[in-house]
């Protein structure tokens, strides 16, 4: 044994060795994530703390963990260089983009690794110091200058499956910190420490997963979904996104929508749902008095159906200025001419450089506006908040990126019975992007005890139950067209999450980091 920790040691401590294992431990991690699902890079955790406390300074530290992080964000978000492929004046900008959001966020994980190292205290307990660490630096990520969450630790388990079960007590992020925690009890065995404690401290970690596969299995045993009268066609036109902008691809696009809304079903659906950016105009155009486009959608809806679609809309505000949205709207066909505006909800949580430009006068004056194509930003609507439909029960909407926050969902007396998820994920191609945002959004599901429609373009579209779980035969993957006809799933109890949020993420982290509390309050003393 002491053998093989002398080998790990020198591997641990080369320069050349540490650099491409930091490297590996970040991609390892990202492959636990869908759509690979390789669990074994669970041992990337314990390798990253081991590579931080056998760094010789924090500054060494801080380099190991943004090498990781470079590493996971790399494979993670790749995918978002398949954006700028959609116009072709834009592709030079694709390599930028796929490695300089990783080398930002990356900073996070540096930051992680560099406080460990200056903080880890003597024995076993640095475990749980590293994983609350982690995770601390892991909600920041989420928060930090309106958050990038994308892919955070606990999502590595497959939403729907056991072990993701934990999020509805300790939400995602709470689900992360026990993971890391349990998955770093294994870099105990390479630790100082006796024999017998560095073998218990590794079999706590395992039973810990254990632990939660085994009350995930008993949770999921008594989830037996029932439907609601309420039914649902879900429309995914198959609209790639480099193919929306000339005048014949429009009309070819409105045409597709209304046939896919009008087309003859087993029941007649009380809702109809269209994706983010379904047609390459905006609500003002396609509405407006008149407008062929907008009496075409009304003639496609039945008396007494309701339309949710996501469109930009634009208004002036009290002071005379426009501003623009990024909206879903509740459209009603009450029987007359026309179709009424019944409920309308503004993203609240804009794209960085999607939607708004951050330093926007800054950034302006550099020419970048122009690179990006956006004459104008977007402004935030308000905090999330369910809205009432006329004729389905309450629904919180989450536009696209919105998903995958935790907490946008209100629980108690205000809580909604579903929450209706529209994206356009058409941006992305059939790269990992589009498997990864669907997992995400199903934790939405998980955390709130209710179940998700989800419509995008290009896929994926699906019903997803109150546990997270695709409901089966109710799904669109990329490339397919057509409508999912569903009725909606009904909601499960309000869950520990919903109710009291990362109430106990806090206190979990506030455990982890005991050892350095007690250890500060007895060096004041001393």
């Amino acid at each position: 044994m002491t053998g093989i920790q002398d080998r790990l040691s020198s591997l641990l401590t080369g320069r050349w060795s540490r650099i491409g294992l930091a490297l590996a431990s970040g991609v390892l991690a990202a492959l636990v994530h869908p759509p690979f699902g390789f669990l074994p890079g669970l041992v990337a955790y314990p390798l990253l703390m081991l590579l931080s406390e056998r760094s010789g300074t924090v500054r060494g530290a801080f380099w190991v963990g943004w090498l990781a992080g470079f590493g996971y964000f790399l494979v993670g978000c790749w995918w978002v260089a398949e954006a700028f492929l959609v116009n072709p004046a834009q592709a030079w900008m694709a390599p930028f983009a796929a490695s300089l959001l990783p080398a930002g966020i990356g900073l996070f994980w540096g930051g992680a690794a560099a406080v460990y190292r200056r903080f880890a205290p003597a024995g076993l307990s640095r475990v749980l110091v590293f994983a609350a660490l982690f995770g601390l630096f892991e909600w920041l990520r989420g928060h930090v200058l309106t958050g990038f969450p994308w892919n955070p630790a606990g999502a590595g388990w497959a939403a729907g499956s056991a072990a993701s079960q934990f999020a509805s007590i300790a939400g995602v992020y709470g689900l992360g910190l026990v993971t890391v925690a349990a998955a770093c009890a294994l870099g105990a065995l390479a630790s100082p420490g006796t024999r017998k404690a560095r073998v218990g401290v590794a079999l706590a970690g395992v039973a810990v997963i254990v632990a939660l596969i085994v009350g995930g299995t008993v949770r999921l045993a008594g989830a037996e979904g029932t439907p609601t009268p309420t039914v649902i066609r879900i429309v995914q036109a198959n609209v790639d996104q480099e193919s929306k902008w000339t005048p014949e691809a429009y009309r070819s696009i409105v045409d597709r929508y209304v046939a896919l809304t009008g087309q003859p079903g087993a029941a007649l659906p009380d809702l109809v749902v269209w994706p983010e950016g379904a047609l390459p105009a905006s609500f003002d155009t396609v509405f407006a008095p008149g407008a062929l486009d907008g009496e075409a959608i009304g003639r496609a809806l039945q008396p007494g159906q309701t339309l949710l679609a996501g469109f930009a809309r634009g208004e002036r505000g009290e002071d005379g200025q426009a501003r623009y949205y990024n909206s879903l709207i509740a459209l009603n066909d009450e029987g007359g001419p026309g179709l009424r505006v019944a409920a309308i909800y503004d993203k609240h949580r804009l794209v960085p450089f999607g939607e708004f430009l951050p330093l926007g006068g800054v950034i302006g004056a550099l020419g970048i506006r122009s690179l990006v194509h956006m004459p104008a930003d977007f402004s935030a609507g308000p905090t999330p908040a369910p809205i009432d439909l006329p004729n389905a029960p309450r629904v919180q909407p989450l536009i696209c990126y919105e998903s995958l926050y935790p907490g946008f969902t209100p629980a108690g007396r205000g809580r909604p019975e579903w929450i209706v998820n529209i994206s356009n994920d058409a941006w992305f191609g059939a790269t990992s992007g589009p498997l990864q945002h669907l997992n995400l959004a199903s934790y939405r599901a998980i955390e709130t005890g209710l179940p998700v429609i989800r419509a995008t373009p290009t896929g994926v579209s699906a019903v997803i139950d109150p546990w997270g779980r695709v409901i089966e035969g109710q799904r669109l993957d990329s490339g397919e067209s057509g409508v999912i006809d569903a009725r909606l799933p009904r909601p499960a109890a309000a869950t520990l999450y919903g109710r009291f949020g990362d109430l106990l993420f806090w206190v979990m982290l506030l455990g982890g980091l005991s050892p350095l509390i007690v250890a500060g309050l007895r060096g004041r003393r001393a």
